[in-house]
């Protein structure tokens, strides 16, 4: 597919976005706020950098890549002063995230459509000396123009598993395009960088994952004790974390198959437009749950907590003894398990994590994790894990030990931006 024949395709469907974004209005408000970014219109207040500081840019699409940046955001910051950050989302709880971990240190706009005349407003009013991608956001036509005005771009923490591999190898003349218009890539393992180098992808180096430099808030630990005490000292608490659609029902399978004395599990959906059709799966199954953001007194009488609260997921792993990592029961390809590492507790995963394969079978490797294939086999490891404490708690050692283990990829994405950066 000719670049042209894909800006096309984005001019015909981009009437259709007004729709997209008024029916995710509906379940999340949100996304009825600052259309025009998603056109390419700023606000003559917004960050100017004819008027300020030279502009360094970062894409973080959602709530995942944003946290991922933080130390990356930290590092840059302190190495080049004289620049502001801008960061662009795809979702209001990406810009949400960006908020709670910077304040207003960082200016935060929505990237928008990847047609020519929304990119070129974009780099017209915030003319960033550098720009970086993170993971696998390969816009064709915002590649295309930064190569133009010769604003060196950057692929940073990148991956790409098969499966998208393979997906890309189907518009392999525009993906080559694309990934030729990148200046350099900074790849999380080897395995990406040799997919992306046999899409034709050039100026690819090995970084590491920006994931494991992501520290946890510094009251999570006391934020936890808190929250642990309001269930009780003596149940023990069991973690299901970033949970996808159709895997509650297999994980409420589990635990009643496991039937473990006084457990307190704790469910926390992914995507907060879910927080209340996951409610209403609770209330039809006649469990008796309450909610995180009403949750004030003890537990006693209560068997799930649903974590309807943004920002808390580190207080979570701290409160709980065992953690399964959503979107891997699924064919969703797995989410973040690193962070439960990072709190020293066991880790459960599903037999897809594609994602993060590398991380998954190093955890494994390293004792940290066990794979489940499905709700029976669940219900064996959380029989397992929590009838075994010397089990649990070496399974938890070993979780810290391998969250420490590869750390260092944010000063290497770092020195790669001062490559490029023409003030640094």
């Amino acid at each position: 597919m000719p670049r042209i024949l894909y800006t096309l395709l984005l001019y015909l469907l981009l009437p259709f976005t007004l729709l997209k974004l008024l029916w995710r209005g509906i379940r999340q408000p949100a996304y009825l706020w600052h259309w025009g970014e998603r056109y390419g219109f700023y606000s003559q207040g917004l960050y100017s950098r004819q008027t300020k500081k030279p502009l360094i840019w970062l894409h973080c699409v959602s709530v995942g890549e944003t946290r991922a940046a933080a130390p990356l955001v930290a590092e840059l910051c302190k190495r080049y002063p004289q620049h502001q950050i801008l960061l662009t989302h795809a979702t209001p709880t990406g810009r949400e995230t960006g908020q709670q971990l910077f304040g207003d240190s960082i200016e935060r706009v929505y990237l928008p459509y990847d047609v020519p005349g929304a990119v070129n407003r974009f780099l017209d009013h915030f003319q960033p000396e550098l720009g970086l991608l993170m993971e696998t956001e390969l816009w064709f036509n915002l590649i295309a123009a930064c190569k133009e005005r010769h604003i060196p771009l950057l692929l940073v923490n990148a991956r790409l598993s098969q499966k998208s591999a393979d997906g890309y190898a189907k518009i392999a003349q525009l993906a080559a395009q694309g990934l030729l218009g990148l200046t350099a890539i900074a790849a999380q393992t080897e395995q990406d960088a040799a997919r992306l180098q046999n899409l034709g992808a050039k100026h690819v180096e090995v970084m590491g994952n920006l994931k494991f430099d992501v520290a946890p808030p510094a009251d999570a630990v006391a934020q936890g004790k808190k929250l642990r005490a309001l269930f009780g000292k003596d149940c023990p608490v069991f973690l299901a974390a970033s949970t996808r659609e159709g895997e509650e029902v297999m994980i409420l399978e589990a635990i009643a198959a496991a039937q473990i004395p006084q457990l307190l599990t704790i469910i926390v959906p992914r995507h907060p437009q879910r927080f209340d059709e996951v409610a209403n799966l609770l209330k039809k199954r006649g469990i008796d749950f309450a909610c995180r953001s009403q949750l004030a007194n003890g537990t006693e009488t209560t068997a799930v907590i649903l974590g309807d609260s943004m920002g808390e997921l580190f207080t979570y792993y701290a409160a709980c003894d065992v953690a399964f990592i959503g979107g891997s029961l699924l064919p969703y390809g797995g989410q973040n398990l690193i962070e439960a590492c990072t709190m020293g507790k066991p880790v459960l995963i599903g037999p897809h994590t594609y994602n993060f394969e590398l991380a998954a079978v190093q955890a494994i490797a390293a004792r940290a994790a066990l794979r489940v294939s499905e709700s029976a086999d669940l219900a064996a490891a959380l029989l397992h894990v929590f009838g075994d404490e010397t089990a649990r708690l070496s399974m938890g050692q070993a979780a810290l030990e391998f969250s420490n283990s590869a750390n260092g990829a944010a000063q290497r994405i770092a020195d790669l931006a001062g490559r490029y950066l023409p003030r640094a």
